[in-house]
């Protein structure tokens, strides 16, 4: 499959520093790409390298199949749309807000007025058709800003960090509308976030921005469950990075040794180094109470509650086993259903297939 977008040794440079060194990056149509990283990776740069608002030190795009040349990139410019942080919009009201794309290409009539319409209504925005851009929330903001952007059918949509900033009864009602908006119009989109939850919402792949390097591409479930190294396993929310030794290999399964006492059964297809890191999501660390039944001999562990920490609609519990410390994670009513307090004794289980390997 011929990519829609490829980015080949692109490096951008400010000062003597080099904030993004991107050896090659594919986008294809009809995919939602996210690149994550925390702030300060470059993920905004490379956005601007990408939509060629920014000329990189050395590199060079191409679109379809051929190469934007960078002093006469008007042409691309106008096949995509961008979202930023900021919904930049006009103070006049939303309804021309939402045309000035099709305004400034010189494009008017009925045909427009009836695409404004239909992206209002897909934002559900359209009883705000006549407010003034002053007047709006936050949110409605970024509706309209949005619908800016698809009303011109753009070939491939830029978002940079579309829901910065927003109260979270806001940001998870644009979250949804946008992914039913982008599912049912099939848009190429590029997404850039900070936020892991929002990548796994609307991502076909996810790829990995640290240090201005990309260090992972692929599936989200691939990324977020099997990390290539340590630092990305950081990043995507694997809390649980124990050091382990190999104990002993049966099948495609290796027993793992935890600190002193602790065992671990990992699913590992090829023979791993005898010493490894063994890398849990805490939502896969299951507690039931001492008293519920016996512990699993493959796989149950004994702890006792060492934290918890209350997070809205979840739980986060750390239990230490042994001299190491598991952190998990529970929706509130289950938490509430095991009716377990600290210092209380629970069983944890992990399934083998949780155990990732580096």
């Amino acid at each position: 499959m011929i990519p829609i977008l490829s980015a080949r040794d692109i490096t951008v440079v400010y000062g003597d520093r080099t904030v993004v060194q991107v050896p090659h990056l594919d986008l294809f149509s009809g995919e939602v790409l996210a690149i994550i990283g925390p702030n300060g990776a470059g993920k905004s740069t490379l956005l601007r390298v990408l939509a060629a608002l920014e000329r990189p030190a050395t590199g060079r795009l191409y679109f379809q199949g051929q190469e934007v040349e960078w002093w006469r990139s008007l042409a691309y410019r106008r096949r995509i749309a961008v979202v930023m942080q900021d919904p930049l919009l006009l103070d006049l009201p939303v309804v021309s807000n939402v045309a000035l794309g099709w305004r400034l290409r010189g494009r008017l009539g009925k045909d427009v007025d009836a695409l404004v319409q239909e992206w209002l209504k897909k934002f559900h925005i359209e009883h705000l058709a006549h407010a003034r851009a002053r007047h709006l929330s936050g949110g409605e903001a970024r509706r309209v800003s949005l619908a800016r952007a698809f009303v011109l059918r753009p070939a491939i949509l830029f978002l940079d960090e579309p829901f910065a900033g927003l109260d979270v009864p806001s940001r998870e009602g644009i979250l949804m509308d946008l992914r039913q908006v982008l599912y049912e119009s099939q848009t190429t989109a590029l997404l850039v976030t900070h936020d892991r939850d929002e990548a796994l919402a609307l991502a076909d792949r996810v790829a990995v921005l640290l240090h201005g390097r990309i260090r992972q591409v692929g599936p989200p479930d691939e990324v977020f469950m099997r990390p290539v190294d340590l630092e990305v396993a950081e990043f995507v929310g694997v809390e649980n990075i124990l050091p382990a030794r190999v104990v002993v290999r049966e099948g495609t399964r290796v027993r793992l040794r935890v600190g002193e006492a602790a065992t671990l059964v990992a699913r590992a297809p090829t023979a791993p180094a005898p010493t490894v890191h063994a890398c849990i999501r805490p939502e896969y660390v299951r507690l039931t109470p001492s008293s519920a039944h016996d512990p699993d001999p493959a796989g149950g562990l004994v702890g006792r509650i060492a934290r918890v920490y209350p997070l809205g609609s979840r739980v986060k519990v750390h239990v230490r086993v042994g001299e190491i410390v598991l952190s998990a994670l529970m929706e509130y009513p289950r938490w509430t259903e095991l009716g377990l307090r600290e210092e209380d004794t629970v069983y944890v289980h992990i399934a083998p297939e949780h155990v990732h390997i580096i």
